[in-house]
């Protein structure tokens, strides 16, 4: 006969399970984990964290707004320049996200469900995953808001990065010109004041000039035939010398070359800002995902103890 039939502590595995079962409902310990019926997550704290970190994040940026037109002015020499004004911005951000993620984080864990007969590594843990939730929120929710203005820092950086390639710069000086209709006109203006020139009644060349010279910008510089031409057409235009028509050339193709190199200047100044700006904002908000975990932490802690 088995031995296991006659063993009188020897227990079928559903007879196990069954006073394992009576066990727990009767309060006694049998050294197994039971799971409990109410959720690890308290999504209404979560909800509550993240709306008041949107909140929190609309009334700052609103204050810097107020701030930072306060602080510019049109008028030459008065209020901040553009530098410190764009340095300014990005601190008053980064404030801005760590602000907002303190007090969403610390209002999620403090609302958060009350845990019984948890660990306090584990109710650590789950506050600061309360408040990282909360955060996140928080950051969909203004990316959501705010989509219009990320879209124009992201656009302003993309076309700078466009802008400094050379077949991007090659297409804005065919379409706009090098040259401003200031700088044209002077090259045309005739040599006595209302004198009228020699060809009056002929197409208007000023669109064949402006094509030459934004080529030869294009290109590094204006090839000696092209200068020629141009020196033969403003001297016939403006009815001057060979001569003083070819000084005025020059001089009208070095400002275009010069407002080039400015346009090239401005968009890598662009790149590089919306680089920082990419990078510290990345920054910003890991630090921000931190404070709000930690804020979390801090306001469970402050609920859970005793009164």
């Amino acid at each position: 006969m088995d031995d296991r039939h006659s063993d009188p502590d020897h227990h079928s595995p559903r007879t196990v399970v069954a006073m394992r079962a009576a066990q727990v409902v009767a309060g006694g310990t049998v050294g197994d984990t039971v799971e409990s019926e109410v959720s690890a997550v308290s999504w209404p704290a979560i909800v509550a964290g993240g709306l008041t970190a949107v909140a929190t994040t609309l009334i700052l940026l609103m204050i810097g707004a107020g701030l930072g037109f306060s602080s510019v002015s049109p008028w030459t020499g008065e209020g901040v320049s553009a530098t410190s004004l764009a340095i300014g911005t990005v601190v008053w951000l980064i404030v801005v996200q760590w602000l907002s993620s303190g007090v969403g984080g610390y209002v999620a864990g403090r609302l958060r469900t009350s845990w019984t007969g948890v660990h306090r590594d584990e109710v650590f843990f789950r506050d600061t995953v309360h408040g990282l939730l909360a955060w996140a929120l928080a950051t969909m929710i203004s990316v959501a808001l705010l989509s219009s203005a990320v879209g124009t820092i992201i656009g302003a950086g993309a076309r700078g990065v466009g802008a400094v390639s050379e077949g991007a710069m090659h297409t804005a000086t065919a379409a706009i010109g090098p040259v401003s209709q200031y700088d044209l006109d002077a090259l045309m203006r005739p040599a006595q004041v209302g004198a009228v020139p020699r060809d009056a009644t002929a197409m208007d060349v000023a669109p064949e000039v402006m094509r030459i010279i934004a080529n030869g910008i294009s290109i590094g510089d204006v090839p000696p035939a092209e200068r020629a031409y141009l020196s033969q057409i403003v001297a016939t235009r403006a009815g001057i010398s060979q001569d003083d028509a070819r000084q005025r050339v020059d001089q009208t193709i070095e400002r275009g070359r010069q407002a080039a190199v400015h346009a090239r200047e401005v968009a890598e100044t662009a790149r590089k800002t919306a680089a920082k700006v990419a990078l510290f904002g990345a920054l910003a908000m890991l630090i921000g995902a931190f404070v709000a975990s930690a804020a979390a932490a801090f306001g469970g802690q402050l609920r859970d103890e005793p009164s």
